[in-house]
């Protein structure tokens, strides 16, 4: 899961992103409407946390024109408190919630949980290829009859490979969904993560899932 932080207050942005990170989101944070702007129509983003005031173009401002470009990614919308005008003005802009600032970390997880399940339904909260299965809600992986446990990440590239299957999917694609853009490319890190997802999803299984595609990236399909 990829989400954008939009927060001009360096602290908050950190604080934020942190906790995001600890919960398994990879996060990219915008400290302005214009760059928020630029990252959410240039990436695909799980859900965008976008503060209204900002220097500049305005959180709201950012929220319609998103929603005018045809981006459907669900916004939280970050208020002031007591603004009752700034929350009906967001909604209106198109932010399918919002969170009163000050807030305490729980709720903006649970918010941000809520965000996300809502999305769902332009894919699907359970996706199933072959006899895989992985359920988003509960963040569980089948194969079979047996469950596959997986770390945070494992789960986020299986549920890509997924997402996209039986079509291939390149490296670059990967780093842009399943890591954040400060992501090192020079790193193995995906060759690492794609081996072990092999172990666990492939071995002892005769059908064989995770394929890699030379020269263009990574495929799960089932082959004849």
């Amino acid at each position: 899961m990829r989400v954008l932080v939009v927060e001009d207050e360096r602290k908050v942005a950190s604080f934020v992103a942190r906790a995001l990170r600890e919960n398994a989101y990879a996060v990219d944070v915008a400290e302005s409407g214009e760059k928020a702007l630029g990252f959410a129509l240039d990436y695909s983003y799980d859900a965008i946390l976008l503060d209204v005031r900002l220097p500049g173009m305005s959180g709201i401002e950012v929220c319609r024109t998103l929603r005018q470009r045809g981006v459907e990614t669900p916004i939280l919308m970050l208020t002031a408190r007591g603004l009752v005008e700034q929350r009906v003005e967001g909604l209106d802009a198109g932010a399918d919630d919002y969170l009163v600032k000050p807030f305490a970390l729980a709720e903006l997880s649970a918010r941000v949980r809520a965000l996300i399940r809502r999305g769902f339904h332009k894919s699907d909260a359970r996706l199933r290829y072959a006899d895989l299965d992985l359920d988003r809600h509960r963040r569980r992986a089948t194969r079979g009859q047996v469950d596959v446990p997986l770390t945070s990440k494992e789960f986020a590239l299986l549920e890509f490979l997924m997402l996209r299957a039986p079509d291939p999917v390149t490296r670059s694609e990967i780093v842009e969904h399943v890591w954040d853009c400060h992501f090192d490319s020079e790193t193995n890190l995906v060759e690492v993560y794609i081996n072990r997802l092999r172990q666990k999803i492939d071995q002892n299984h005769p059908a064989k899932l995770i394929h890699t595609l030379r020269g263009v990236g990574y495929q799960l399909a089932l082959r004849d």
